[in-house]
This record gives structure tokens, sequence and C-alpha cells, in this order.
């Protein structure tokens, strides 16, 4: 399998194959080009094929309809309209931050029109076998000749891949999967293990496994389709447009930041009106959502998650907010802005992710004591304490922090007298390394509970951060 793997790896949306002249009545015919089946190959004439280099008219890689593990799927023929020159001056000239704002309050359906019609056959839909699907579906409405990709890391859930084969079924097309490197996935596991992202971050293994592939894929492409919301992530994707020029990889014509049109047709749309539509239109999707997973990425990666709870916080929860994309949209992850204050703990204040201007404190209550670096280090040396500490690290940035910090004030209120104290720590910034070394962080919030009698403090694994829980937790253990 690892050399298959390899095989199709070097067969990618890039690669570049003939094109058909068609007239205009013999366009209609054609079916979608998600649509199309090896069986209908053509032989092409040799003076019919444009070997132009700067325009190729790339052909998706289809699958056989009962595929074999022994054949690689050679890149169709597909049937796409001739771009002129005058399309290429056309969609240079296109000033596409004032097309976002001219598109702000348009429905997804007119910008995945507006989408397809401007990119024809040079344009793919992202498709990550989730509430995604949609994109499909608006695909569909339009009426126009559309393309779908996905990235098969090797690490989806069986749900996932049966949902793959649910959709190809349902829209009668054809997913273009791209594949990671089977060389780079041997090495990365054989040098570092099956799960070494749980030790040291997903990002090596997201860049192998995604972000390569999906480079391959791109580069055959002058403009691809995404499903991000701004309410999906709120520290990296609370400000993407409808419509931009991607600042992180690069299309057919070459070069990062300038070559390469990003969509996101559903920017502005609330996940619960994404699902109210999924339901209208009765829509497949996947059979993870119905148990409770949101969010849907590699299995090792995603978990369901608890009424209240963010749909990200299902992906990489050992790691904060500001961490929480995989690679394929890291252009949402801004710079942080230098601090310029001290905050009440001694350590800097913390941008927020987004790199606006540095966030209010929180949990701020006469009941809750904010711990130095100095203070917190001489209450975990302590092996022998007067009273028990109940200790939130987190990042006033962080929308989780934010959520339970009515939780953790009554907390406090209540333990009041009680003999427990009640603190906090900012734990980003420059204090986040010696936190992740010393105080067992991994996301935000991070609860930890000092006994009296214990040198270790104890860490609170539950997700659930209301006050009742919270208490319990500290009764169980004082």
């Amino acid at each position: 399998m690892a050399s298959l793997s390899a095989a199709v790896a070097s067969t990618s949306i890039a690669g570049s194959v003939s094109s058909r002249a068609l007239s205009s009545h013999e366009l209609v015919k054609v079916p979608q080009i998600g649509s199309f089946r090896p069986a209908d190959r053509y032989v092409v004439p040799s003076t019919m094929v444009n070997y132009s280099h700067r325009r190729c008219l790339v052909g998706p890689v289809r699958a056989e309809p009962k595929r074999s593990d022994f054949i690689v799927p050679l890149a169709s023929t597909i049937v796409a309209p001739e771009v002129s020159q005058k399309d290429e001056e056309d969609h240079e000239k296109v000033d596409y931050e004032q097309l976002a704002k001219d598109l702000e309050n348009a429905s997804p359906l007119e910008i995945m029109d507006k989408a397809l019609e401007k990119f024809g056959n040079d344009i793919a839909i992202a498709f990550s076998g989730a509430e995604d699907v949609a994109l499909i579906e608006y695909a569909k409405l339009t009426g126009r000749p559309f393309r779908v990709f996905s990235l098969d890391t090797g690490r989806l859930n069986p749900e996932t891949y049966r949902f793959f084969d649910t959709v190809e079924k349902h829209y009668d097309i054809r997913v273009e999967y791209m594949f990671p490197d089977a060389v780079e996935v041997q090495g990365l596991v054989r040098s570092k293990g099956l799960f070494s992202f749980y030790e040291d971050g997903h990002q090596e293994c997201c860049r192998v496994r995604k972000v390569r592939p999906l480079r391959r894929a791109l580069k055959g492409l002058r403009a691809w389709i995404t499903g991000q919301r701004k309410d999906q992530s709120p520290g990296t994707r609370a400000e993407i447009p409808v419509v931009q020029v991607d600042p992180s990889f690069e299309g057919m014509d070459g070069g990062v930041g300038s070559s390469l049109i990003k969509w996101n047709p559903l920017a502005n749309v609330e996940g619960r009106d994404v699902w109210n539509f999924l339901r209208t239109m009765n829509v497949p999707i996947n059979s993870l959502h119905s148990q409770g997973y949101i969010s849907i990425g590699c299995e090792p990666c995603t978990r369901p998650v608890l009424p209240g709870q963010h749909e990200r916080e299902g992906r990489w929860w050992w790691e904060d907010a500001k961490a929480k994309e995989c690679g394929l949209h890291k252009g949402n992850i801004k710079q942080e802005v230098a601090p310029q204050n001290a905050n009440g703990n001694g350590a800097a204040a913390p941008a927020h992710s987004n790199g606006a201007a540095t966030v209010a404190d929180i949990f701020n209550s006469q009941n809750v004591v904010n711990l130095s670096r100095t203070g917190i280090e001489n209450l975990a040396r302590l092996k022998d304490r007067r009273e028990p500490w109940m200790v939130v690290l987190y990042a006033p940035w962080c929308r989780f922090c934010q959520a339970m910090e009515g939780s953790y004030v009554e907390l406090a209120e209540k333990l009041a007298g009680t003999g427990v104290k009640v603190g906090k720590f900012t734990a980003d910034g420059e204090q986040k390394e010696f936190a992740k070394q010393e105080l067992q962080l991994r996301s935000f919030p991070t609860i930890l509970f000092f006994p009296k009698h214990s040198s270790r403090p104890i860490k609170y694994l539950s997700e659930k951060r209301d006050v009742d829980s919270l208490l319990a937790f500290v009764n169980a253990l004082r």
C-alpha cells in the first residue's frame, strides 16, 4: 500500500492533460466535470492538443468504477472552455478586496456561482468530509460544472471514508483524492512514532499528510473553494473574507500570495444555518456528526464535543486555540503585537491571536489571587502547604477561558472562608514554555489543584467547567 500511495501522490491536480475542442452544442451534453467516467475517454489527435506552458487545462484524477488496489488511475481528459489572453488579463486586474466587500452580503449560492463562472475548470472545491458537503450542494444548484478534491491523510475515520463514497454516489461525481508522499510518511513514523503530535504538536504531521499534498493540488489551479466560516474558530477565522488572494499558497501561474484566489462562500454563515440548509436539501452527512463530532479531521486528532462547547474544542484539544489550524489556512494566523505593558503578575500582557490590541484581563475578583511567576513557582515547590490551592492557567484572549470566567469567579466566592485558596496565572506569552514544562499546560484553560500535603498538583481533566463540576473536583481532593 505504501507504493500505491507514493504512486498516487505523484498524480496531482497539477498534471497537464489534453483538451478537446468541442462545439457549443456538444458542451451542453457533457456531464459535470465531477461526473466524468473513465469509460468515456477519447483518443485526442495530436493536432488538437494545446501545449501552451502558461495555460494548461488540468484534468482531475479519476478512480475506476471498480477500484483496484494494483492499478493507479490515469489522468482523464476533461472538457473545459479555452481561456483567452484577455480573460487572463481581466483576472489579473480584479481588485479582490473590493470584490469581497461587494459580495459581503451575498448568499453562498451567489458567491459559489460567481466563483465557478469566473474560473471554470481552473477552480475546485476542497472537501474535508464534514458539513462542508454544503459546498457541493451549492455547486450543484448553480448548474455549472465543478470539481471536488479531498486530502486523504491515511488517518481518517472509517465513517469519513464511507461518507466520501456516499457523496460520490449521491452527486454522481468522482472526488479527486490527494495523498501524502509515502516516503515522507514512512520517515516521520519511523523516526517519531505514530502519535508524536501528542508530544510536540500537530504541525509536523499535518505538514506531511495535509499541507504538502494540498500544495501539489493547488499548483494546478487558479482558485479554490473552502468551507471556512468566521464562527468556526474565533481565534483564527473571525476575519476571513468571502474571497481573497491566498496569502500562503501558489496557483498554476506561480507566485505565493499573488497567483491563487481563495473563495469562502460560507464565511458569513453561522453553523446552525449550514445545518438547516443540509436538512432542508436532504444532503447526506457524515455519521460522526450524530455521535457528537462537529469539526471532523483525522481520527487521532478529533473527538466529540460536549453541549455548549465550541466545535473547535474537538480538534487538537491538547493545544491552545491559537494553534488550531493545521496549515491549510495558516494565512488566518496573524503575527502577535509585541506587548507594551506588564500585567499584574509580572508577565508580558498577551496580544490577541489575531494581532489586535491587547485584551482585558479576566477572572478579576477579590477572591481570586493573581499569582506572579515567582508566586506560582513557590507554590509548586512547597511540599507541605498551609492550605490547598485551586489555580487556573489561562490566556485572556482565549474564548474558552472567557467562557468559564463566571463559573470560576463564582467558585472562588463559594470557597471563600473554607480554607481553599483560588488563584490564576497568565500562562501565555513569555510564561507559556515554563507552564508547559512545569505546570502540565497543554491547552487553555488548564486547571490545577495543589493539595495541602502533596507537592505535585493534580490536573482537572474534565471539559465540564460549570461551578458544580469544579466544586465537586475540589471537594473530592481537599
